[in-house]
């Protein structure tokens, strides 16, 4: 019961005096839980802040025990941001989102990818439009992807501007007609990585994949969206309206 893997830091959790119980999402075993020892040290509470990059060793003497991790920290990411707010609320609702819906050792390397792909754009001037997309490509991974190719209702690729909440494709202007304040809105965005988006447009994104998430991902498992997801949604929204 032993293995060596790249790894994310999703959660991390105090456990009894010094140590810690720290999630990862590893390339290629899925979320995985383990201990590590002396965790509330200087140095291992500098490697295992969410979002930060990880080489982990995982041991244990069963194959069902929470066994132990010990780990190199690769790269910062958590240090990176420390002076950026909204990104690293950003990171905070990423990882709440992932240990919400993921299942536990059960690999998953889109999404591994799709972490690490927002990882590099949150240190970026499109961070916020990063995010939206990584909710897109988790619904994806998760089997519940969206459909944003072409109208639902006519079949063309142009003017896309409404999902249908009932089944995730996209709908034209044309063809949504009187039926627009039933539909979610599209942001060009998601579907042009061209386009620009502002906190407008964020947050209308948002609200798409969080429609999502929330029905098909978290409700199965009488699951809610996480405190951190809501909390960051709340906050682009009233961007949005700072902005106006």
């Amino acid at each position: 019961m032993d293995w060596r893997d790249h790894g994310i830091v999703i959660a991390r959790f105090k456990h009894g005096e010094s140590s810690l119980v720290v999630k990862l999402l590893t390339e290629s075993h899925g979320l995985h839980a383990g201990l590590v020892r002396g965790g509330t040290g200087r140095n291992a509470r500098a490697t295992y802040q969410i979002g930060n990059r990880v080489a982990a060793t995982w041991r244990a003497r069963l194959p069902d025990h929470l066994g132990n991790y010990r780990g190199e920290l690769l790269r910062g990411h958590a240090a990176e941001l420390l002076d950026a707010r909204w990104p690293l609320a950003a990171l905070g609702a990423a990882a709440a989102l992932v240990e919400a819906t993921l299942p536990e050792r059960e690999p998953n390397r889109p999404v591994f990818e799709s972490f690490g792909t927002l990882l590099d754009g949150l240190a970026t001037a499109g961070w916020a439009a990063a995010y939206a997309r990584f909710e897109v490509a988790l619904l994806a991974a998760l089997g519940f992807g969206l459909d944003l190719g072409s109208c639902a209702v006519t079949g063309e690729a142009g003017d896309l501007a409404f999902v249908s909440p009932r089944t995730g494709r996209a709908v034209s202007r044309a063809a949504a007609g009187t039926y627009q304040n039933r539909l979610l809105a599209l942001p060009p965005f998601l579907i042009d990585r061209g386009e620009s988006a502002d906190a407008g447009d964020v947050a209308a994104a948002l609200r798409l994949t969080g429609h999502f998430l929330a029905r098909q991902a978290l409700a199965p498992a009488e699951r809610k969206i996480p405190p951190a997801r809501a909390r960051f949604h709340d906050a682009m929204v009233r961007l949005s309206a700072e902005t106006r």
